[in-house]
């Protein structure tokens, strides 16, 4: 590990995991010691300094500064890189991790100052900084780092026992239905599968649910368990995707047990299809879909892909075949017409080719307020709490990003520079991009169930929440935003689209200058203060978590990202 590089952490709706070390174009040369000394000011006596945040929030006191259209924000002190971006992207939110940066200069500081010139402190400052983020394995943070009951888990379990139980009556020859159609209960658990992660279908689904819901009058404790079913439905992705491969099986187990009444072609494409089903739950689970994303990305869709063509041949073969003559008869339209197996496999099959029907190669205008972050820029007006999905090459991987947008002329996105697309973003801006014409709806645009809500936000995770105060929306929001070098790293144009507002509705905290406060505290603070029916907070994992655990424990409704959602 080369010296100084910070020990990154990523993650996906709560899970985060190690980035290994590598070079960064974009990182902030460190200064010399005698620079170091003249930015933060006389190095103390004593050799205890530790961190340079450490003197700026002494200084300060930790109180927030709230930005207003005269303020000027000065340029970040810290020898570190900003670690507050968080993009939204459910592929690879950046948002957490260490900055060992910070941790190996003081120490070679403290060093020098006591006449060492060796760096034996080194690897072991890196060591204890890798140890206090990583204080349970990455399995443990998965599966109980936000709760053992949480709604995501309950949906999940709810799913998979429906299943287990009718399974284990089909066996036992208490559910005759279940064992002459196994098959068919494979198949409509993909449609729900399929129809958890539909954008078109949920965005439809999200709206009815505001427009019902939305109304001063429905009490709150319906609201906020209309947001956690709505956050949480990949449970039920997830647990149909599970309960699919049980029922193929089962139902494959069934047709070699009559071999002699079945064709060998049907065997061998189920047996095909509870392959690539099989494999897509294998690369979809956490750990796998959090160290290698693209390759579980790539897997889930061409997988799904293929495996929906096999199963319109495995529709049409069964439905076709005469055991009694051994042969595929003529007349399979109308057989098809009246299977219950066909209209099954046409839904999913609509439901899967919506979001394609609406790809575009768009022309897009990128800027760079600095080399931590970029705006990338498209045409046409956008509601609040709307989420959207880019690439640059729209077959191999897609990147969702919260939408910035005034509801007029354009839209825009803020985009950390943390991976490798978002970095090309800086350094090599394009002239066009891929998009998906149906932008998808996500737990902001529940923002619209509630009269007053409390909008916390670190770093670029910001983005999802601007559109709130840029145009009329059903909340009255208040928005706490927690970041790094506000003007330096998110550039002048957010600073400003902040500005405009009053200084109680806009918190502003630059941890450059104010140094990193208790968010936690701050908005459990600020809830009470605004009066808010919610809070939803937009972070890395543990800030989110630790937010939402604060304000629940505080008797104030609370959303964050969760895995999965």
């Amino acid at each position: 590990m080369m010296k100084g590089q910070p020990i990154r952490f990523s993650s996906c709706r709560g899970v985060a995991f190690e980035i290994k070390p590598h070079d960064d174009p974009f990182a902030i040369p460190k200064p010399t010691i005698h620079q170091q000394a003249n930015d933060d000011g006389p190095i103390p006596p004593d050799g205890r300094r530790f961190s340079v945040s450490s003197w700026i929030h002494q200084g300060t006191g930790g109180r927030s500064s709230k930005v207003g259209p005269g303020d000027i924000i000065q340029r970040s002190l810290s020898v570190a890189s900003s670690s507050h971006f968080c993009d939204l992207d459910v592929d690879d939110d950046p948002n957490d991790y260490i900055e060992a940066d910070e941790v190996v200069v003081d120490v070679t500081l403290s060093n020098m100052e006591q006449g060492k010139t060796d760096d034996d402190d080194l690897p072991r400052a890196l060591t204890l900084s890798k140890t206090k983020k990583q204080t349970s394995s990455r399995l443990s943070v998965i599966l109980l780092d936000q709760g053992l009951f949480t709604v995501y888990k309950r949906l999940f379990l709810a799913c998979f026992t429906l299943n287990a139980v009718g399974l284990v009556l089909a066996a036992t020859g208490r559910f005759p239905y279940g064992r002459d159609k196994a098959a068919l209960f494979s198949i409509a658990n993909i449609f729900a599968l399929t129809i958890c992660r539909s954008e078109a279908f949920l965005r439809a689904v999200f709206w009815a649910v505001v427009k019902l819901l939305g109304r001063s009058w429905v009490p709150i404790w319906i609201k906020t368990a209309a947001t956690s079913l709505l956050q949480s439905l990949g449970g039920i992705h997830s647990g149909c995707g599970l309960s699919s491969v049980a029922w193929l099986i089962y139902s494959l187990v069934l047709t070699l047990k009559d071999r002699a009444n079945t064709s060998s072609v049907i065997v061998v494409v189920a047996s095909s299809i509870l392959s690539l089903i099989s494999l897509s739950c294998l690369a979809a689970f956490p750990l796998v879909r959090h160290l290698h994303h693209n390759l579980f990305e790539r897997i889930h869709r061409f997988a799904g892909w293929a495996a929906l063509g096999l199963l319109w041949a495995f529709v049409v073969l069964t439905t076709s075949y005469d055991s009694e003559t051994a042969t595929y008869s003529n007349g399979v339209a109308i057989k098809l017409a009246k299977s219950v197996e066909f209209w099954f496999t046409f839904a999913i099959t609509v439901l899967i080719i919506i979001p394609w029907l609406t790809v575009r190669r768009v022309a897009v205008t990128t800027s760079s307020p600095s080399g931590h972050a970029s705006i990338v820029r498209f045409a046409g007006g956008v509601i609040p709490g709307i989420l959207g999905r880019i690439s640059p090459s729209p077959l191999s991987e897609w990147h969702a990003f919260g939408i910035i947008s005034d509801g007029k002329s354009e839209h825009m996105m803020l985009c950390g520079a943390v991976g490798d697309f978002t970095k090309s973003l800086v350094s090599n801006p394009p002239s066009h991009l891929w998009v998906r014409g149906v932008h998808f709806a996500g737990l902001p645009y529940l923002v619209n169930l509630y009269d007053r809500v409390l909008l916390v936000a670190t770093g670029s995770g910001i983005c999802v929440f601007l559109s709130f105060l840029l145009q009329p929306c059903r909340a009255d929001v208040c928005v706490v935003w927690v970041a790094k070098g506000i003007e330096q790293n998110f550039g002048q144009e957010i600073k400003e689209m902040m500005s405009r507002h009053p200084k109680d509705k806009v918190i502003v905290h630059d941890t450059a200058l104010m140094g990193r406060p208790n968010v936690s505290q701050m908005s459990v603070e600020m809830a009470k203060k605004w009066r808010a029916e919610v809070v939803i907070v937009t972070s890395n994992p543990e800030g989110s978590r630790d937010v939402v655990d604060a304000c629940k424990g505080a008797g104030i409704p609370a959303f964050g990202p969760i895995w999965d959602s």
